[in-house]
């Protein structure tokens, strides 16, 4: 029996807002509201954008031995950074070295860290941190809203309800109160523009999100978030990365630390870098306004196959076609910007070319 989908705190305040709710992970979210994707879209890369992000988890890990856990757990290397600080990591299959999850932990307190995983894989993220003696792991996601405030006016706005809040830093982690609550702000988000995500306790999110309107920041749903971390040429689970996807082939080599020691999947990763030939991701730009879809078959000059599309759309901001594809050329090596490629789109061929990413490039880009 398929389980009920799962609903955020927030999820009466989006129905009167007259959001439109799709599945997404398990949960019902809002995908835009009645301004539409294309103009909440805007609103965050000119102004500033609110998103309900409560569909992402909350693992918290305690203890003395919580570091170690998250040590042996990720591939990134928490020795890098401190307390007050937020580090974006990988969780690997033991096996194939397939990115379980991309997540970011947030380093609340000396021995308290929140890792934020994906929608679904809040459960393969607690259980890969096991019980080992001295740690405390809890899913605590139904005990807070997490918000997302991002855009070029976003901690001007956040000033006016908070301004302690709005002094949290990028890949920061603070404490502060807004609008009389209590919440845990972090520097980070997921459009390329700069921002913080906060995590509010659930029974106090329409205040703060109420609160944040008032100011001046405008609804944004799942269209929006997608279409913006497209430009920003950042990876969703379950297209850039998952499985049979190492954090090498997605381009995110520097999400891995294997001289830290030993971690979930390490020697698996190590050896698949042994072996030649792996899809590699790369951007590509097409022409027109027909946006590559997912799945599309990429073709090089002479009309043999390189690969396909694992991620695209139209770009708002750029006014043409964008995507992500993981590609195979016959020497192993990344195709170079500017070579000439063909998507095959339901058979309409679009003429386009490799492109570096983020397509779109700000000071402020973040993850």
């Amino acid at each position: 029996m398929t389980p009920p989908r799962r609903c955020s705190p927030l999820d009466a305040e989006h129905r009167f807002l007259g959001a439109k709710l799709v599945e997404f992970g398990g949960w019902d979210m809002p995908v835009s509201y009645p301004t539409g994707t294309l103009a909440e879209h805007h609103a965050c890369r000119t102004g500033a954008a609110l998103f309900d992000v409560s569909h992402l988890g909350t693992v918290r890990v305690t203890g003395p031995g919580a570091f170690d856990a998250l040590q042996q757990a990720f591939t990134n290397d928490l020795s890098r950074i401190a307390p007050g600080r937020a580090q974006y990591t990988h969780l690997l299959d033991p096996n194939d070295a397939s990115v379980l999850d991309d997540l970011i932990v947030w380093w609340v307190s000396d021995d308290s860290f929140d890792v934020m995983p994906n929608a679904s894989n809040t459960g393969s993220v607690r259980a890969a941190l096991g019980t080992a003696q001295g740690v405390m792991v809890d899913d605590v996601t139904s005990t807070r809203v997490v918000l997302a405030l991002q855009g070029p006016t976003a901690r001007e706005v956040l000033r006016s309800v908070s301004p302690e809040a709005a002094e949290v830093g990028r890949f920061r982690v603070g404490r502060a109160s807004l609008a009389g609550v209590d919440v845990v702000v972090a520097g980070t988000g997921y459009t390329g523009e700069d921002g913080v995500e906060l995590a509010v306790p659930a029974h106090e999110g329409v205040t703060v999100w109420r609160a944040l309107t008032a100011a001046g920041a405008q609804p944004a749903g799942l269209g929006a978030r997608d279409t913006l971390r497209l430009e920003a040429g950042l990876p969703l689970h379950g297209h850039e990365l998952g499985p049979g996807i190492t954090s090498d082939d997605a381009g995110l080599s520097w999400v891995v630390r294997p001289d830290k020691g030993q971690f979930q999947g390490r020697d698996a990763l190590l050896a698949s870098r042994l072996v030649g030939g792996r899809p590699r991701l790369h951007g590509i730009v097409t022409d027109g306004r027909q946006p590559p879809r997912d799945g599309s078959t990429v073709l090089d000059d002479r009309g043999a196959v390189l690969g396909r599309v694992s991620s695209g759309n139209f770009s708002p901001e750029l006014g043409h076609g964008i995507a992500l594809a993981f590609l195979t050329t016959p020497n192993g090596h990344v195709l170079e910007p500017g070579t000439v490629v063909k998507v095959d789109v339901r058979g309409r061929l679009l003429a386009g070319a490799v492109s570096a990413t983020p397509f779109l490039r700000r000071d402020s880009a973040q993850r």
